[in-house]
């Protein structure tokens, strides 16, 4: 039988995260699994070489991807995958954690069900809506997958920015704000909650559309179907930045499109309770009945 492959991603700069990805690694050791991580972590989590760690150039082949930080971690994870369906388990070393599931004290029984256990009944699999989203610049297209969202905002302080919106090529509104959100329904506790949108479960197939500080009457969020396309142009000449999931990837200028719409990829989470999202956030804000 094949030795099952365990993919690693941890933050190299919370030492927790690292000792704790060592600990795995140790774990899928004597488990009789095989162990790899990205090449620049090897060192990391090597802990002098005791640990056999293989170094790779990509994770797709994994049968299970463990990220061990917060919400950013579990971002850089499933991007790491490129669209490819491997569960990814999240180990909260963060703050918040809404995607990261499991805590440190619990990895080693969590791991322990998915190598041993049956999916439905010992884990469960999350499979989350992905964006795919196009820059479209001087005659030149590039694409991103995202898992929440992808932000056009101003890039000078004290001025607006225009955005023209096309929905499935028909015009829909220019927003006069200091940036616009397009998210996933995972997406919707990220950057868009604290631009005031609504909260949609992740089970939902959804593109969610919300302005940022918009200087106009109209300042509301936008649920669309999954099918609709937003086309997104730079009006004016005040430059705008785009983040991918929080990482800022281009510059555009006037004229520039952004095309979103939902990706045929998914993202595979995997969690080990019967927790729905309305359970985990109300733990996360503090809910409980007084």
């Amino acid at each position: 039988m094949t030795a099952r492959k365990i993919a690693v991603v941890f933050h190299r700069l919370r030492p927790n995260a690292v000792q704790l990805a060592g600990q795995i690694a140790l774990w899928a050791h004597n488990a009789g699994c095989k162990l790899i991580c990205d090449e620049a972590d090897v060192a990391a989590i090597n802990q002098g070489g005791t640990i056999p760690v293989e170094a790779s150039k990509s994770l797709r082949d994994a049968d299970l991807l463990v990220s061990v930080g917060g919400d950013g971690t579990m971002l850089r994870s499933v991007h790491s995958l490129g669209g490819t369906l491997v569960p990814v388990m999240g180990v909260n070393v963060g703050l918040l954690g809404y995607l990261t599931h499991v805590e440190p004290e619990a990895v080693f029984d969590a791991l322990d069900h998915w190598l041993n256990g049956v999916e439905g009944s010992a884990f469960h699999y999350d499979d989350r809506m992905l964006l795919n989203v196009t820059v479209h610049n001087n005659g030149n297209a590039q694409s991103w997958l995202a898992l929440n969202e992808v932000v056009l905002e101003k890039q000078q302080s004290g001025h607006t920015i225009r955005l023209g919106v096309d929905i499935d090529g028909t015009h829909f509104v220019t927003y006069s704000a200091d940036g616009l959100i397009v998210a996933t329904p995972t997406g919707s506790t990220a950057y868009a909650l604290s631009a005031r949108g609504p909260v949609l479960s992740p089970r939902l197939q959804a593109l969610l559309m919300t302005p940022v500080s918009p200087h106009m009457m109209f300042d509301r969020s936008l649920v669309l179907d999954p099918r609709e396309e937003v086309v997104v142009e730079v009006m004016g000449h005040r430059p705008v930045e785009i983040a991918i999931d929080g990482v800022a990837v281009h510059t555009l200028l006037e004229g520039d499109r952004v095309s979103v719409r939902a990706a045929p990829e998914l993202a595979r989470l995997i969690r080990f309770d019967d927790d729905r999202f309305h359970q985990i956030l109300r733990t996360k804000f503090g809910l409980a009945d007084r």
